[in-house]
């Protein structure tokens, strides 16, 4: 059995607590340090954490996968668009190091709501009824890799985040 399966929510956090601390390392170097961090106590519109900078708030639904998986999309709930600039960051990390390798941001404009989930496909659970049918979840949304604009580097997923376009 795979640590990565056996182990995947100590991963998730630890992938989490990477993200941050680019995050805060970046805001550091641009001699800011005016990045605030918060995380909801309830997870009950798909926000993992919440990201301030500047006067912008970005509620983030993180997601994860290792270099190369083939992972086709991610499950989103509909209800990160009621939330200020919410967003969606994908990160791609190595499977042997854990180093933070691509970032895949699915959202809007840096102040801006989220847009784009309205003509997305409804997500279905994963396991069927006792008649084998695989219901509809109504309040979540599949979003395709396709979709999601990649950055290479967290430098330029963190202006994506933060800086309005002009």
């Amino acid at each position: 059995m795979s640590k990565h399966y056996e182990h995947s929510s100590f991963r998730e956090k630890l992938i989490e607590h990477l993200f941050i601390g680019e995050m805060l390392k970046l805001s550091w170097q641009k001699d800011d340090c005016q990045l605030e961090v918060m995380k909801p106590e309830v997870d009950n519109a798909g926000c993992d954490i919440v990201l301030e900078e500047n006067n912008i708030i970005r509620h983030i639904q993180l997601k994860t996968s290792k270099l190369g998986a083939k992972k086709s999309g991610q499950n989103v709930n509909v209800r990160l668009a009621n939330k200020p600039s919410g967003c969606i960051v994908w990160i791609e990390f190595d499977e042997h190091t854990l180093g933070l390798c691509s970032f895949y941001f699915f959202g809007s404009e840096a102040g801006q709501p989220l847009t784009g989930l309205e003509n997305t496909k409804v997500a279905k659970h994963t396991k069927g009824n006792a008649e084998g049918v695989k219901a509809e979840r109504p309040n979540i949304r599949t979003i395709n890799k396709g979709q999601f604009t990649k950055y290479d580097s967290i430098e330029a997923l963190y202006d994506v985040l933060f800086i309005p376009k002009l």
